[in-house]
């Protein structure tokens, strides 16, 4: 069982720059990776994907990738054009205000677009040096999320293991349960009838209640969800889909037996079982 939440963090260093990856996970109900790199790294992307999506089947993932970059060789262009219409530009309005006054050179470079500087990047060489950084910090990321998986698994567990237990004390009282709807039935007749009592009546109407109010269904198809959660979670790496399904047919079992129960220690034990259930249900949030 992994984790949807986790961080991991690497830094690599070259010659020439330096690479910071950051990876955070949160809870989603789909993959969705969301990566941040310079954008002149925008072709790495896909691969960037790839690798997140070999760790991760669920939840939202951040990548931040910061390339800083140690005294990097530039070109410098200049844009005559451009430099000409701020030139005619700032004439026309120094005439138009009665100004005697040319702009200098180093207020046209100043001016937006006049110089054009472009860092030479060889991109290979940088994702040379990104590429391991990322699968490392994606090792250290799914490291974590399984750490963090197992302590929830531990708890899950421990959760179901309630249910279990208090599904025993349900299961004891089912036989009670019945021969209380059988006694409840005769002192009825009994009242009524001035104790003249008509057995085969009592066995007709006690018939009609139990189908009514029995629980053994119910206790059969709950403790084969339960049984099924156990092995999901065992044979599963992914199992928060499927757990999270069993969670709801689980619910809809306690919810029936409590409906349905006239004893107060077993409608005692709902209230437990659903407490343990909430649990389950708030810890699959986090479980791929």
């Amino acid at each position: 069982m992994t984790s949807m939440t986790g961080f991991a963090g690497v830094e690599k260093a070259g010659k020439k720059f330096s690479v910071t990856v950051e990876i955070k996970g949160y809870n989603n109900r789909f993959l969705d990776v969301q990566v941040n790199a310079p954008p002149w790294f925008s072709r790495f992307e896909p691969a960037i994907r790839e690798i997140i999506g070999g760790v991760c089947g669920r939840g939202k993932v951040e990548v931040w990738i910061r390339i800083k970059e140690f005294n990097a060789p530039v070109n410098v262009s200049v844009n005559t054009n451009a430099a000409r219409a701020y030139m005619k530009a700032i004439l026309e309005l120094a005439a138009g205000v009665g100004i005697d006054e040319k702009p200098d050179l180093l207020t046209l470079i100043g001016m937006e677009g006049v110089l054009e500087v472009e860092k030479i990047r060889d991109e290979e060489k940088y994702w040379e040096i990104t590429e391991p950084a990322l699968r490392e910090a994606a090792g250290v990321f799914q490291a974590e999320r399984t750490r963090e998986g197992k302590h929830t698994e531990e708890d899950i567990l421990n959760s179901v293991n309630s249910i279990e237990s208090s599904l025993q004390t349900v299961t004891a009282h089912a036989a009670g349960m019945e021969n209380s709807i059988k006694e409840n039935i005769r002192r009825r007749f009994k009242e009524l009838t001035e104790n003249s009592i008509d057995e085969n009546r009592i066995l007709a109407e006690t018939a009609v209640l139990l189908m009514k109010y029995t629980i053994s269904e119910e206790i059969s198809r709950l403790s084969s969800h339960i049984g099924e959660f156990r092995l999901e979670t065992a044979r599963n790496k992914r199992p928060g889909r499927k757990l999270d399904f069993l969670s709801q047919e689980i619910n809809r079992e306690i919810n029936t037996i409590g409906s349905k129960s006239t004893i107060i220690e077993v409608s005692r034990v709902v209230v437990e079982m659903k407490e343990a259930l909430e649990n389950i249900r708030e810890q699959l949030r986090n479980v791929e």
